[in-house]
């Protein structure tokens, strides 16, 4: 595109249309009406921190509220008393931005307000999406170095290619930040029932360990199956209308949109629907254990195109990969088999249909769904266990593993029933676990029951599945705070 002095003009009338606040003092009301993110306390204090003189790289998957956290960011900036005109906002896929490099767009945005590009007043730059300009890495790094009193903030929907090359090109330049789809703690508390969720002690290997019940576990289990089914996307959270058809803005506005466009374009690839089809087989079987074999039988695709879609769509936070392990938590040498989960479970109900609790899925997107809080985390270690010894075939469905010394330090079987809280005997997987590797408790989840059992091999401790995915959201929460030392 070249570029005109008619460009130029048109370029700074979008900017004066993308910046509300240069004029209002405000963000629209449209982003202000709507709640925050719990990671929002995590992601403002980093944009405060003017001294480390680094781009912040906003990541996460599409729709999961990136550019609602920017404005809310740009609102607490504004309230917390700087200038509003010291903050910009430019959404780089804007089709009148395409070529045009981040730093003249930022010296636009300067002489719109009459700002000089290096001062001594303290300025705020958001790019949003920008993964769609090519070598966006170079240049923002050229920015972070030139313009000290800037703080830059950029964020991307392809998690792990922008992760790439921010590691790349941005070492010493660039702090990453990931936000994923809504954790089951953030659903309850955006949706107004976190009155409903209490401390609860329980005793884990001797010490005392903080989980969650609730005062009421029939609206509690209610709130978890939503979850399963709309909880992922802030929007679907708010909005009955997208409620109703799920599959139409989540499909539409975030599935199609990754297959179709995001993922062709960063990586080259030909056959849309082959990529297409292939997610949606997974989709359905989120949870199951598959292997490069079965996969190119079932979908017709070679291996090694496999291989490369499945991380592909672990780039666009679609899916995780979980490794096996046999039954004294060691890697196999092989990795033949391995299970893949939605990134959260309500992709599958856009794609198909609502669960309910008497579906025969119903487990497997449990399973999903407990995942689900897991993945964010990024220093978590885990896996799910699984062997055969002779004719006995044995598996536990999470293991938390010691990075250093390949050993298991707890363990977690994932259950939609309280049969096992009323036949503890019938846990031979998890006994042999335990027995093998020495553990001396496990949880195992319910329905509704919260209780402990001291067996002759071990101590359960039975609690609600929903309780569980609740305590792990909040767990990851403060885990991300403590990362960044918040």
């Amino acid at each position: 595109m070249e570029y005109t002095a008619l460009l130029e003009k048109q370029i700074k009338g979008r900017l004066c249309v993308d910046n509300p606040w240069w004029t209002e003092g405000k963000i629209p009301a449209f982003y202000s009406n709507m709640s925050p993110r719990l990671y929002l306390d995590i992601f403002f204090p980093l944009v405060e921190a003017i001294d480390i003189n680094r781009a912040l790289i906003l990541m996460g998957p599409r729709r999961v509220g990136k550019t609602v956290m920017m404005f809310h960011t740009i609102q607490r900036l504004i309230d917390s008393g700087v200038d509003p005109h010291n903050i910009f906002y430019v959404s780089v896929e804007t089709p009148i931005y395409n070529r045009i490099h981040l730093e003249l767009l930022f010296t636009l945005a300067c002489e719109i307000v009459g700002r000089k590009a290096v001062n001594n007043e303290q300025m705020y730059v958001f790019f949003d999406e920008i993964q769609y300009l090519k070598d966006w890495e170079i240049h923002l790094k050229s920015l972070v170095d030139t313009y000290r009193n800037v703080k830059f903030i950029a964020s991307g929907s392809a998690s792990a290619e922008l992760k790439k090359r921010s590691d790349e090109s941005g070492a010493g330049r660039f702090t990453d930040f990931s936000l994923p789809p809504l954790t089951f703690f953030e659903y309850i508390h955006l949706k107004g029932y976190s009155r409903i969720m209490i401390e609860h002690q329980i005793t884990l290997d001797g010490q005392a360990a903080k989980c969650y019940n609730s005062l009421d576990l029939q609206k509690c289990n209610e709130l978890f199956i939503d979850y399963i089914n709309y909880g992922g996307y802030p929007e679907v959270v708010f909005n009955d209308r997208i409620k109703e058809d799920p599959g139409q803005f989540i499909r539409h506005d975030i599935i199609d949109k990754v297959l179709l466009r995001d993922l062709p374009s960063l990586y080259g690839i030909s056959d849309v629907q082959e990529l297409n089809s292939l997610f949606t087989m997974i989709a359905y079987h989120s949870g199951g254990q598959f292997s490069y074999e079965s996969l190119s039988k079932e979908s017709g695709v070679k291996k090694e195109t496999l291989r490369k879609y499945i991380q592909y769509l672990e780039a666009a936070f679609l899916i995780k990969v979980i490794r096996r392990t046999d039954d004294t938590a060691k890697y196999y040498k092989r990795e033949a088999q391995f299970k893949i989960y939605l990134t959260n479970p309500s992709l599958r109900c856009a794609l198909f249909q609502p669960i309910s609790v008497n579906d025969e899925e119903i487990g497997d997107m449990v399973e999903t769904a407990v995942y689900a809080q897991w993945i964010p985390r990024q220093s978590a270690n885990i896996s799910y266990a699984n062997w055969r010894i002779g004719k006995v075939q044995g598996e536990v469905d999470i293991v938390g593993l010691d990075s250093g010394r390949q050993k298991p330090m707890w363990a977690v079987e994932l259950k939609w029933t309280n049969r096992y809280y009323e036949r503890p005997g019938e846990l031979d997987s998890l006994k042999f676990f335990m027995d093998t590797n020495k553990l001396h408790t496990a949880i195992v989840t319910t329905i509704d029951v919260m209780d402990a059992k001291d067996l002759e091999w071990g101590k359960v401790q039975y609690l609600p599945v929903a309780c569980y995915a609740y305590t792990v959201g909040a767990n990851t929460i403060r885990r991300t705070k403590e990362r960044f030392g918040l």
